[in-house]
């Protein structure tokens, strides 16, 4: 079972089954402001601000239409961050496209991500 390694403490089959071996999910449209709250816990985020809500919301916002999101420096800048911003926010960008229900970027993106 993978619910040790799941980005959800949780046994919950259906749960599981949003999120690929990679811990990315699969469908960002099964996404509940739910599920973000408890990735950020498990990221041991204490508690997602407005802060938080709008960098996620713009992110998802990006990759729904457009299919990607601009450089992490852009998105501090255009939020009023110092450069590092989101990985001060989140911990790294990895786990901002996490918490953001976002599906696998693929394995250049996740380098970059790091």
């Amino acid at each position: 079972m993978r619910a040790s390694t799941s980005p959800l403490k949780t046994t919950d089959t259906f749960i599981l089954s949003l999120f690929d071996e990679d811990d990315f999910m699969t469908n960002p449209d099964l996404w509940t402001r739910s599920i973000a709250e408890q990735l950020a816990a498990n990221a041991e985020i204490d508690e997602l601000t407005e802060e938080h809500w709008e960098i996620i919301e713009f992110i998802r916002d990006r990759y729904m239409r457009l299919g990607a999101i601009p450089p992490m420096s852009r998105v501090c800048k255009a939020f009023g961050h110092e450069r590092d911003g989101v990985r001060k926010l989140f911990g790294g960008c990895l786990q901002l496209w996490q918490i953001a229900g976002l599906p696998y970027p693929g394995e250049e993106a996740k380098t970059y991500m790091i």
